[in-house]
């Protein structure tokens, strides 16, 4: 009897050990009608580490004690959803959790509120981020009873979520770490004061990603930086017609969220420029990252907190917002890849014409660069803006071609002697810079010059 008694209580434990995982709330539609009738809240944080990557927890247990794989030394990731009208989990999350986990030792905790996110009702869903927002005080104040602070945490929201966690960051006075806004929600947002909607007082340091800023996005500046990849509007590789469904609806709106996690899948810097709009960003004339000093500009997603000082103390002085703008591809990983070409004539400008460029890698294959238009060739320093759709690491020449605007005929537009030309890498500024000396061009004539590192006495 008592063998008997032993091995039941051996089982029992075993059991108790290999309880099953938590799980995303799973909805469909008709959760979201019966939320038309009978309306449910519920709020439900799933833990995951590198001691559990695969099998949530809950953050506390039933008897109320803290999840035994959340450790207050570590960094703590709140990844909170947005509005999910047909109940499903998001496509996302199980690949953001890995990329996570993978760059760096975390508690990330999944904010599952599905249970008043799916509802064919919006404004029902607006509403339910204030008393999000509450519930997640509750256990915020219990972990720091357990040791945790406030400047460890790091919230990441998508969409209303972005909101939500705003709302947190008012309840604890802007002490949070960081928020991250994923296309923060325009709808019944737009417009608002900072008391109602995402502001860069929420927490010690708030970047946002704004890609849909005609649709479900919100287009106000609401961080200390914001990021407005191809404007912030129409994403390339996202559908363009009606035809395409639910796609055309929400590929705009989450490809904020693929941005973020590429900038973590990918050894790319997604370089930012800061200028007043993407109208001025695409004549090339903002890519002054001079005052960023040894930073360079900014880069959009898991890394922009290092800009996080310098962004806060030009915000002091300046009064000014710092909105950035940036070029991506239309599919994973996005990346795209900035160089600027200072040209410096010997003696005249270009008045009349325009300089065409491509680089050479080691094995010929042959790189043709987007050059930024309104480029000022009426200068005899020229600083021009160009952008590869591939990496070129190792360059072996370069090629050069001079052009005649107009079609009235000018004898001093022949040819140009160019005292010095400079590539520099905005992307990767740690590169070696590249300089070519006392050259001609002609008209229409291309030329090819090999590399060679640049020389302080002639830079």
């Amino acid at each position: 009897m008592r063998v008997y008694i032993f091995l039941c209580l051996i089982c029992w434990a075993r059991s108790e050990n290999k309880r099953p995982c938590l799980q995303f709330t799973q909805l469909n539609v008709k959760d979201s009608f019966l939320d038309l009738f009978m309306p449910r809240m519920e709020v439900n944080l799933m833990i995951y580490t590198r001691n559990n990557p695969n099998c949530a927890g809950l953050l506390f247990e039933e008897d109320h004690s803290l999840n035994v794989h959340f450790n207050t030394k570590r960094k703590t990731v709140w990844i909170i959803h947005g509005y999910r009208p047909t109940g499903s989990p998001p496509s996302w999350l199980e690949k953001f959790l890995r990329l996570l986990l993978n760059e760096e030792d975390l508690n990330i905790i999944i904010v599952d509120w599905n249970r008043g996110a799916a509802t064919l009702i919006y404004d029902r869903a607006v509403k339910n981020t204030r008393k999000v927002a509450e519930i997640l005080s509750y256990y915020i104040r219990k972990l720091l009873k357990h040791g945790a602070s406030l400047d460890t945490f790091h919230f990441i929201g998508m969409s209303l979520g972005a909101h939500i966690s705003g709302f947190v960051g008012k309840i604890f006075q802007g002490q949070l770490g960081r928020i991250t806004g994923l296309d923060p929600a325009g709808p019944k947002f737009s417009g608002k004061p900072p008391y109602s909607r995402l502001h860069y007082t929420d927490a010690e340091f708030v970047d946002v990603i704004h890609t849909d800023i005609k649709g479900l996005g919100i287009k106000e500046s609401l961080g200390h930086i914001d990021f407005y990849p191809n404007g912030g509007k129409k994403q390339p590789g996202c559908p363009k017609s009606l035809f395409s469904g639910i796609e055309f609806i929400k590929c705009d709106h989450q490809r904020a969220v693929h941005f973020f996690m590429a900038s973590l899948e990918t050894q790319c810097n997604f370089v930012s420029f800061p200028c007043p709009s993407y109208d001025h960003y695409k004549t090339g004339l903002c890519i002054d990252c001079d005052g960023f000093k040894k930073l360079s500009c900014p880069r959009l997603g898991h890394n922009a907190y290092l800009w996080k000082g310098i962004l806060k103390e030009k915000m002091g002085k300046l009064s000014l917002r710092n909105t950035v703008f940036l070029d991506t591809t239309g599919s994973s990983p996005f990346c795209t890849y900035y160089f600027v070409f200072s040209v410096l004539f010997m003696n005249k400008t270009m008045k009349d014409g325009c300089i065409k460029f491509k680089l050479i890698n080691e094995f010929g294959m042959v790189e043709e660069p987007r050059v930024f238009e309104g480029s000022n060739y009426n200068l005899q320093d020229v600083k021009i803006l160009v952008q590869f759709y591939n990496d070129i690491v190792n360059i072996s020449s370069i090629g050069l071609t001079y052009f005649q605007n107009s079609n009235m005929p000018c004898l001093t537009c022949e040819e140009y002697r160019i005292q010095r030309l400079m590539l520099k890498s905005l992307t990767f500024p740690s590169r070696p810079t590249f300089c070519w000396y006392d050259f001609v061009l002609k008209k229409n004539e291309e030329v090819f010059l090999r590399p060679s590192t640049c020389t302080s006495e002639k830079t």
